[in-house]
């Protein structure tokens, strides 16, 4: 298993490997509602994910009832909690103090903004300084890999639970680790002739995957990183345009003649699908896909394009003309060595119900619409 690892000195190959089990560890029992015990240089902390806990797993996990509410600032910030400092980073800890009327049922309230509404929420709250903010950052990057609320009982750590640094999850993360998988012939509807390359971690949940339309004629390739959208790509979702810029995109690959798409498995921005449908409900009540986003305590975008630069690397793909309106996309490529020789505008006609999606893109993440 090392030896998939990727380029690292042998010495450091098995820790890598033993930390991104631990993080992978770690990650299942939050989504099992099991308590974690995260250790980092300023101390540990114990964290019960509040979404998949009920009341039963707070009594054993916290008896005394003393074990104080960790959110991200940008979740405190749509509260206004009192000694709230301003944070540029929505995913950095807040510490909510414990009041004995802070039962499970007002965690959950707490937790999910989709419940602003219909929940009236106690107060005044209160946050508190958190002892050990590395692990609590760290909580809150395992949530969103998880894919559940970033929002925890906090509390001293339990003998019995899993121990996790939070370098455990950057070697989680380590786009380096990822290795091909699989490949085979896959005839598509725009080509016939198409190859489908797949690529994983030993620890990762879902596989990313490259199609190849085409075949490498000496030009850089017409490349598109189009991130999975169940909603958009599989149900013709009028939301966003995920759909139909991956017909696009493959289309304009066709008549290029040589072209690759790498679908990466970062579903609602790297939120994943059942937070995207929480932000979708705040959409409803009238926020943008960015506020939406802040509101739930997750980053505007949390995805990590280093993924597909490695990708691009294995299938010896290093210079390419990127079709993206996202400048990011290319930031991010040509930090990771791949050369972006052209970026070709990828513009699809709105309709009513993604109208105000496409503006928020433009403007407030800087997309070149």
């Amino acid at each position: 298993m090392a030896e998939a690892v990727g380029p690292y000195p042998d010495r450091h190959r098995v820790r890598l490997l033993n930390d991104a089990r631990l993080a992978a560890r770690a990650i299942d029992a939050l989504r099992r509602g099991w308590p974690v015990t995260i250790r980092g240089e300023r101390g540990a902390v114990g964290v019960l994910a509040i979404e998949t806990a009920d009341p039963q797993r707070l009594a054993e996990f916290d008896p005394g009832a003393r074990a104080n509410v960790l959110i991200s600032a940008g979740r405190a910030a749509t509260l206004k909690l009192a000694n709230q400092r301003a944070a540029a980073d929505p995913d950095a800890p807040v510490l909510v103090e414990r009041a004995p009327w802070l039962d499970f049922a007002a965690a959950t309230a707490l937790a999910d903004p989709a419940l602003d509404l219909a929940t009236p929420l106690k107060g005044p709250y209160r946050a508190i300084e958190c002892d050990a903010p590395d692990a609590a950052l760290a909580a809150l990057r395992l949530a969103r890999i998880a894919g559940v609320l970033p929002a925890f009982f906090a509390g001293e750590a339990p003998a019995d639970a899993d121990i996790l640094a939070p370098a455990a999850i950057d070697a989680h993360e380590d786009a380096t680790r990822l290795v091909v998988s699989a490949r085979a012939r896959l005839p598509v509807a725009v080509a016939d002739d198409a190859e489908i390359v797949a690529f994983r971690t030993p620890e990762s949940a879902g596989e990313h995957v490259a199609l190849m339309i085409g075949r490498p004629d000496g030009r850089a390739p017409l490349v598109r990183l189009h991130s999975e959208c169940l909603t958009g790509d599989v149900l013709g979702s009028l939301k966003c345009d995920c759909g139909p810029q991956l017909q696009a995109a493959l289309a304009a690959m066709k008549g290029d003649g040589w072209g690759v798409l790498l679908y990466l498995r970062q579903e609602g921005r790297g939120i994943g699908l059942i937070n995207k449908l929480r932000a979708y409900q705040l959409q409803d009540q009238g926020f943008d896909t960015v506020d939406a986003n802040t509101r739930l305590g997750f980053a505007i975008d949390a995805r990590d394009f280093r993924v597909a630069a490695r990708m691009l690397d294995l299938i010896g793909q290093r210079r390419i003309r990127l079709m993206t309106n996202n400048p990011d996309k290319v930031a991010q490529l040509e930090s990771a060595g791949i050369d972006v020789v052209e970026r070709v505008p990828h513009k699809l006609p709105p309709n009513p119900h993604n109208a105000r999606y496409l503006d928020t893109k433009r403007d407030r993440t800087g997309h070149q619409l």
